[in-house]
């Protein structure tokens, strides 16, 4: 093994040295070649909660990679809280900040130019996807780490309930905050089968992360146990020259998406999925994901899809569960961070729980996890999650009620002006128009209180979201895709059976409308919201920057 450091011209490897030792590293393992240097890319701060353990995870880290022989050298990136950000202007950053991360990420372990191995540490919904990409485009042996999800006390529904009594007027926000903590207990991710136990659980598939380490819960030895053992693997990892590119391959990419549609994760990872590939040089599309999730069911009902939390899935088995009651549709040859195939690592007694996860073909598996519609009003595509929309609205019509950003629609509920049976147009809020492709979560939490109402729009949604909520539109309507030509009182078909979303507006009328179209554009208040608006790509490619 030839370190990084000792590949430097002379002069320049004994001032690296000399400033690494400063720093605090030892003279003597910056002089031994066997000692690998490995970073530890950790996100932790004190905003975000699903962060706010990896300074301790952080230590657990350093002492596997000690103990394995290597030498960790720790630096920060940003991490932002979705649910901080959620509902005002501040949300438009969220997307952004991955590639903010990413780059961060390249900056300091390119640009230092020493490192052999990285330990990359995020717990949430962009921090994942942005470290995984920085992983991919840097290619030195690699692993990710996260918190886990907190332990929730309360059932999902009773905390939805409780935001349900808010907005009705029946709670105090005393109550909301007091009665959420029992929700969220403490720091970690948090509990439902939003992106970021998402992301984790993909992490997992692609071979990225230990088996079991995207669901040990929070605050628990087996979590930290699991950091170290994470420090320990990727110094052999550098040792046996395995990388990124080895482990995350077309068939590990394929592997994902067959988990992703398995549990019924996060509309988002749509997104973060064609990017990751965008960074290997491999291709991951929505049709594609579509054709796997059209042929694998749903064998657990997490939150959204039900009433049960990431820690009930954690307690039925975790993700190596999950894995090994759909094996016979993955590719088994795939690399893993531990050296073995995926194969190897699930050719043992995986202990399931049925009640949690179901077998396949079981009566209540369905092929419903996430589907890609077309039609006049989305040409090249838009998601729905079908796992989390009420049978009864598999197939809708409803009249449009058209709004130009998320604060208008939700100026017009606070006005009680959105009646039963309305599809609410949220537009211009895609990754160009938003700029920053919004998070609609609060939305679609305000729109469940209006009866057989859907949400339609060019943003995103939370992976908690649930309800017929249909986004990711593209083109988006910046771009003149069809979303910004609909009119309040237009008739919009939603059909799930044909993945079909249909504007009932004449091909005459639409270019008509088409003829007298102008962009509307949000006042951003930032520099990096118009750098990214000129940079991004569609929501299909995975809102990559050119």
């Amino acid at each position: 093994m030839q370190r990084k450091i000792d590949q430097l011209e002379p002069f320049q490897r004994a001032i690296s040295k000399a400033h690494l030792a400063s720093a605090g590293i030892s003279i003597d393992s910056l002089e031994d070649p066997n000692k690998p240097l490995i970073a530890i890319a950790n996100s932790w701060n004190e905003v975000c909660s699903g962060h706010e353990p990896l300074r301790q995870l952080a230590a657990e880290v350093k002492k596997g990679v000690l103990e394995a022989g290597g030498e960790p050298i720790e630096f920060n990136t940003i991490g932002m809280c979705d649910g901080v950000a959620q509902g005002h202007p501040g949300m438009r950053y969220c997307l952004p900040h991955r590639d903010l991360i990413t780059d961060s990420c390249e900056a300091m372990i390119v640009g230092e130019g020493v490192f052999d191995g990285v330990v990359y540490m995020g717990s949430c919904d962009k921090i994942i996807p942005g470290m995984l990409n920085a992983a991919a485009r840097i290619n030195l042996p690699s692993a990710i780490v996260t918190a886990g999800p907190c332990y929730d006390e309360i059932k999902p529904s009773q905390s939805k309930a409780l935001r349900a009594a808010f907005l009705r007027g029946e709670a105090s926000e005393r109550d909301v905050i007091e009665g959420t903590l029992k929700y969220y207990t403490g720091p970690g991710i948090c509990p439902f089968l939003g992106t970021a136990n998402t992301m984790g659980c993909l992490s997992e598939a692609l071979g990225m992360m230990l088996p079991y380490g995207a669901l040990w819960p929070s605050s628990t030895s087996q979590r930290r146990f699991s950091a170290r053992q994470t420090g320990a693997c990727v110094v052999e990892l550098v040792r046996k020259g395995i990388r990124p590119s080895d482990i995350m391959t077309q068939g590990a990419l394929d592997n994902a998406v067959k988990l992703l549609a398995s549990i019924g994760g996060s509309l988002n990872a749509m997104v973060h999925l064609p990017a990751l590939a965008h960074e290997l040089g491999l291709e991951i599309t929505w049709d594609k994901v579509a054709d796997i999730t059209s042929r694998t069911p749903v064998v657990c009902n997490v939150v959204p899809n039900g009433d049960i939390s990431c820690i009930n899935l954690y307690k039925a088995g975790g993700v190596p569960a999950v894995l090994k009651t759909i094996e016979g549709d993955l590719d088994t040859s795939a690399m893993t961070l531990t050296g073995r195939t995926l194969g190897e690592n699930l050719d043992r007694d995986v202990p399931v729980d049925r009640s949690v996860i179901r077998t396949q073909d079981d009566p209540d598996s369905v092929c419903n996890g996430i589907q890609v519609l077309y039609g006049n009003l989305a040409p090249e595509g838009a998601l729905v999650k079908t796992s989390a929309v009420p049978a009864e609205q598999h197939v809708w019509i409803g009249k449009a009620q058209v709004f130009e950003s998320e604060e208008e629609a939700f100026a017009a509920y606070n006005a009680h002006a959105i009646k039963p049976g309305t599809g609410v147009v949220v537009r211009y809020e895609g990754p160009k128009g938003g700029p920053g492709m919004k998070e609609l979560h609060r939305v679609t939490e305000i729109m469940k209180g209006i009866p057989n109402s859907a949400v339609i729009t060019d943003g995103r949604f939370s992976g908690a979201s649930g309800g017929l909520s249909v986004g990711y539109l593209c083109p988006e309507a910046f771009e003149g895709g069809a979303i910004a030509l609909v009119r309040d009182g237009d008739e919009i078909h939603v059909d799930l059976s044909k993945n079909l979303i249909e504007l009932r507006v004449s091909d005459e009328e639409l270019a008509k409308r088409r003829a007298a179209w102008e962009p509307v554009v949000h006042e951003n208040g930032g520099h990096l919201l118009k750098r990214y608006a000129k940079q991004v790509a569609s929501a299909k490619t995975g809102a990559v920057l050119s």
